[in-house]
């Protein structure tokens, strides 16, 4: 299966839970944007037709930025989509492709669970110092995303290692 840019892309398994782990990120990026985009707007209006606005609005939007980047990345690694480098793996054959797509899937999913570790202490330090990100949002909720979206990241590239390590041992076929 050629995906974009004309690389090879991992097929997914056609499970039921794929598709609806897939459906609800989807839903999740759009229930966050349309929030994001109601909140702007109402700052806007409000702002330009009162002179002031909702105060929480501007650090929730903040953490919303924050939400989205995250559960879009998690997204982007549902069709193995996420940016590459790809210069040096057009010159190489498939079976070779298939192993250096291994190490790096290796490799991704060791730095984003490493990322997710240190992401769950600073989470749950935040909670033990019962710190306020605005209103009477915990810091800890607004960080929340971070050892979950890392964490999925990571296993999904587990995934993919074992995808494409299975392809270099049949010698590139897939």
């Amino acid at each position: 299966m050629i995906g974009a840019g004309g690389r090879h892309a991992v097929q997914r398994p056609d499970s039921r839970l794929v598709r609806v782990v897939g459906h609800l990120e989807s839903a999740v990026l759009v229930v966050i944007l349309g929030t994001m985009v109601m909140l702007a707007a109402a700052q806007i209006v409000l702002r330009n037709t009162t002179g002031g606005g909702i105060v929480w609005a501007d650090p929730a939007l903040r953490v919303l930025v924050l939400w989205i980047a995250m559960v879009g990345a998690l997204a982007a690694t549902r069709d193995d989509s996420h940016l590459t480098v790809d210069v040096i793996s057009r010159l190489l054959s498939p079976a070779w492709k298939a192993r250096v797509r291994t190490i790096t899937d290796l490799v991704t999913a060791a730095v984003s669970a490493l990322v997710a570790w240190h992401a769950a202490r600073l989470m749950i330090g935040d909670r033990q110092y019962g710190l306020i990100a605005f209103g009477q949002v915990p810091v800890w909720v607004c960080e929340s995303i971070l050892p979950v979206a890392f964490g999925l990241i990571a296993i999904r590239y587990l995934a993919y290692a074992v995808q494409h390590g299975r392809t270099a041992v049949r010698g590139g076929d897939p």
